[in-house]
């Protein structure tokens, strides 16, 4: 390389030190000329083991046989620049999944004087993104079980219990009308009784199972079955049915809520609003109640820690905001993307 044409020490000696990255060149035929410590570090070889070998070194066996170096070359000097994620050979055969941009160096002639590598090992990000993801399929397994068993828990209250307490109603109603007055009145008691706790089951049964099919049906029907005394409004812009663990998710978040409210704020009007935001659903539930206590003085049955912990498990956040006399906001994020495979 003519004097001229050397880059200035400064950037010389910037290029060599960088660790984080492999930084080398290659000459058109795919020969290294050069390697920084990043190189050293990263693929493990020093620069007198592999100046002036051929690149492909660093490519797994099944790649070499099918060509790709010379393909990754071909296409780097046609379009400028080529870049690629995947498995790379360190020396001593161990591979790491690397992060690769190659770029066409051409002198003032447009003559193509060869390449510049940028390597990066990535396996850690890798490692932590599948990771992730395992824990995103665990949890949308999880979720969906938990339905699952809310629904068949449902069903049994329905179809079993409260048919039964029902029926031992009914008999306790024409047992009163056969008994002298003295008698009846406590029957009729237990009638009432047994009526509330019919009741309280109705109500559990709902609760366990979301009543619609979809994310805004299922929460509507909630909203106008439970806050039939309360004015309440639900505003939302989703671009489409998040996927179901995400549905159910915001759901029982948004059923915690409305349950506080109902339970505390002594509100008279909720919104709910639900948009579609960064691939999730973003949801404010809002009252015009009493407002939140002090931190001092908050108790724990608010279900706040529940509905915190609904939120990050899912890999999103939850916030709560409000003071004395303002009304209180629930307001949370979770992530929107349907689970797949690995790439």
């Amino acid at each position: 390389m003519p004097e001229h044409d050397r880059p200035p020490e400064d950037m010389r000696l910037l290029v060599q030190s960088i660790r984080d990255y492999a930084i080398f060149m290659l000459d058109p035929r795919g020969g290294i000329v050069s390697w920084n410590a990043g190189a050293h570090r990263i693929k493990g070889y020093s620069a007198e083991e592999i100046i002036g070998t051929h690149f492909s070194v660093f490519y797994p066996p099944e790649d070499v046989a099918a060509g790709k170096p010379a393909k990754v070359l071909e296409a780097a000097a046609a379009d400028g620049r080529w870049e690629d994620e995947g498995w790379r050979v360190r020396k001593g055969g161990t591979r790491f999944w690397a992060g690769v941009v190659i770029t066409a160096l051409y002198d003032e002639h447009g003559g193509l004087r060869g390449f510049g590598e940028v390597t990066r090992d990535l396996t850690e990000r890798r490692s932590l993104a599948r990771a992730l993801d395992e824990r995103g399929l665990l949890l949308a397994r999880l979720v969906q079980a938990q339905e699952r068993e809310r629904r068949r828990i449902a069903s049994d209250v329905h179809d079993d219990t409260i048919q039964s307490m029902v029926a031992v109603g009914m008999r306790l109603r024409l047992l009163g009308e056969s008994l002298p007055e003295e008698h009846a009145a406590a029957v009729r008691a237990l009638e009432a009784a047994v009526e509330g706790a019919v009741g309280r089951l109705r109500d559990l049964a709902f609760r366990l199972r979301p009543p619609g099919d979809g994310l805004v049906e299922s929460l509507t029907a909630y909203l106008e079955q439970t806050l039939a005394g309360t004015a309440f409004e639900l505003v939302h812009d989703l671009d489409g049915e998040p996927p179901a663990e995400t549905a159910i998710t915001v759901f029982r978040i948004c059923q915690e809520a409305v349950t506080n409210v109902l339970k505390h704020a002594r509100a008279g009007a909720v919104t709910v609003e639900l948009a579609s935001l960064d691939r999730g659903v973003h949801v404010r539930v809002r009252d015009d109640g009493i407002g939140l206590p002090s931190q001092a003085d908050r108790p724990g049955h608010f279900g706040l820690t529940e509905m915190r912990e609904r939120a990050e498990a899912a890999g999103g956040w939850w916030a709560v905001r409000g003071t004395p006399g303002t009304g209180t906001t629930v307001e949370f994020w979770v992530p929107a993307v349907p689970r797949g495979g690995h790439s």
